[in-house]
């Protein structure tokens, strides 16, 4: 059945993907975004078939007016990137607090009894298991520290979600990306900052070549392709159950380092690895357990090593797109 939904967010890397999903499935798509982090070149394919609101999701008349007449809410608006956690902390927990408080009041203003919720594996930290579940305990290690801005806001969506949904939404679904990768996924992130370093390192000789990268390599993370994890939404879509947290990844724990090598790999290249600084508060291991998911029907296609190739060459050929600093 054909449902019209409203994406905030929808022009950012897994908004527009989940748009471009629910177009192909027939549905009638709304998104809400200011053009700040995403970009509506993203939707080109489905552009004839969505209606876009330019609008910050920190104004609150803009998000209810965008909330009249859509059947579902899927809330993915809010700061990415980790440089920007550091750079930008006032900001991240604005538009994360701001974001969901007007989401949810929207909600109930236009009677939308249905909400999809993008959260974060950031909630969790180190988590004292890995593979990770959906239980884990939600922490912040240190206040003090700005790169928490970005989990605090998760944090008080999922339960300002929660708790909203007990008393107003016939069903809440909270998802939780983990490391979701692919072609024109931003510039911010670990893989792409792989590409661009190795493209200016090119030119040196050595055999293999020296690789900085922060920490030791040795920093595990589970990584699932753009696709993989969309299919995921679509089974969230269908059988996701009231106010239930579902993590959304793959279950293969990765050592950074072959990250790097791999993608030294489609450049034809051996690289030799020169460990730095680790950021503070970055997360030794990452892995989520994904079965919750599986019950569902979730089984992710896209390897490791495949997916890497297609979004290092992806990156490759759009160099020249990067924002200037």
């Amino acid at each position: 059945m054909s449902k019209r939904y409203l994406v905030t967010g929808g022009t950012g890397f897994l908004g527009s993907a989940l748009v471009r999903r629910l177009v192909r499935a027939g549905h009638r798509v709304r998104v809400l975004d200011d053009g700040s982090r995403g970009r509506p070149a993203r939707l080109a394919e489905a552009e004839k078939a969505v209606e876009f609101v330019d609008a910050d999701i920190r104004d609150a008349d803009a998000v209810c007016r965008a909330t009249k007449g859509v059947d579902a809410v899927w809330h993915l608006a809010f700061i990415n990137g980790t440089e920007f956690f550091y750079s930008k902390p006032d900001a991240v927990l604005e538009v994360g607090v701001k974001g969901i408080v007007n989401v949810i009041e929207a909600c109930r203003a236009c009677g939308v009894d249905e909400l999809f919720l993008a959260s974060s594996s950031e909630v969790y930290q180190n988590p004292a298991v890995v593979p990770t579940d959906e239980r884990a305990p939600l922490i912040i290690p240190d206040p003090m520290n700005p790169r928490y801005s970005y989990a605090g806001g998760k944090i008080i969506s999922e339960l300002m979600a929660i708790n909203y949904g007990r008393k107003y939404f016939s069903r809440v679904v909270i998802f939780r990306p983990h490391n979701v990768y692919g072609p024109d996924m931003g510039w911010e992130h670990v893989i792409p900052q792989f590409v661009l370093r190795l493209k200016e390192l090119l030119p040196q000789k050595q055999d293999p070549l020296p690789f900085p990268i922060q920490g030791t390599g040795k920093e595990t993370r589970a990584f699932v392709y753009i696709d993989d994890f969309t299919d995921g939404l679509m089974l969230l879509k269908d059988k996701g159950q009231h106010l239930q947290i579902y993590h959304i990844g793959t279950s293969e724990e990765i050592p950074i380092e072959t990250v790097a090598r791999e993608v030294a790999k489609y450049f034809k290249r051996d690289i030799a690895i020169v460990a730095g600084k680790t950021a503070d508060g970055s997360t030794p291991r990452r892995c989520p357990d994904i079965s919750k998911m599986k019950s569902l029907g979730y089984a992710p296609k896209v390897p490791l090593l495949e997916g890497l190739a297609v979004t290092a060459r992806w990156y490759d050929q759009h160099t020249d797109a990067k924002p200037q600093d």
